[in-house]
């Protein structure tokens, strides 16, 4: 594959806006997934090509730094591209801007390259020889470990929906970050936006398990540990920084 970015236009309807008009994150998330399959596909690195190689893409962690989200009836472009070759996968960036140019979001995202029959991690220069990536990042990070997760002054129980679940029979990436802004409080949400968002994906969650979601706030920044109430493991840890609108 010969390493390319990918451009892809969209608009924001109505049915994809918050209460305040902007952009929903979920819808956001959704977008950054779309462009990143019709980028991969591009590259003869899509789902069905995947597939028939009997691996898959697994995101593993997403940092959104949100200048400002687009609102209803806008049209913006987003910019993707193969941004770093790992050993067991790969580094997608992204950067979103207005029909001015202007600046709205820029993204980065790791993702796993699995067997999909043994649901373990493979080697990316074995399963897809000739891999490129243009070497360029969008936002200066390496993804680690999360970071220790210690108090939570409130949790948030719930059973996931059949709603949540993707083509890969797990909850999609996109679902957890609006788990965790519902985990907040209405008069919060009402006057705060995200302005930053980091993810670390640990486990899938499926259809009908009890999840529970502990979040602790300081300051304009909230964490969130997303667990399977039954076993204790925990699913996904996420951080928010917030800013007031």
């Amino acid at each position: 594959m010969k390493a390319a970015k990918f451009f892809k236009e969209y608009e924001v309807k109505s049915y994809e806006t918050d209460c305040h008009g902007f952009l929903r994150l979920i819808t956001l998330m959704n977008i950054l997934q779309d462009a990143a399959d019709g980028s991969a596909t591009s590259l003869g690195l899509g789902f069905d090509d995947c597939a028939a190689k009997g691996v898959a893409w697994v995101g593993s962690n997403y940092l959104l730094k949100i200048k400002r989200l687009p609102k209803m009836h806008e049209k913006f472009v987003v910019e993707t591209w193969p941004a770093e070759a790992k050993l067991w996968g790969a580094i997608r960036d992204f950067i979103l801007r207005d029909e001015n140019g202007i600046e709205l979001v820029r993204a980065s995202s790791q993702w796993v390259l699995i067997d999909v029959a043994r649901k373990r991690p493979v080697s990316l220069s074995k399963h897809i020889p000739g891999y490129e990536a243009l070497n360029e990042r969008a936002l200066d990070v390496e993804f680690g470990k999360a970071p220790e997760f210690t108090e939570s002054e409130n949790e948030y129980v719930f059973k996931v929906r059949f709603d949540d679940i993707d083509i890969n029979h797990h909850v999609n990436n996109a679902v957890y970050p609006l788990w965790a802004g519902e985990s907040v409080s209405k008069e919060w949400r009402e006057n705060h936006i995200p302005q930053e968002i980091m993810l670390w994906y640990q486990k899938e969650a499926l259809y009908g398990e009890q999840v529970k979601i502990l979040t602790h706030t300081d300051g304009m920044r909230t964490q969130h540990s997303i667990t399977n109430e039954i076993s204790g493991e925990e699913l996904c840890r996420c951080e928010i920084l917030w800013c007031s609108i």
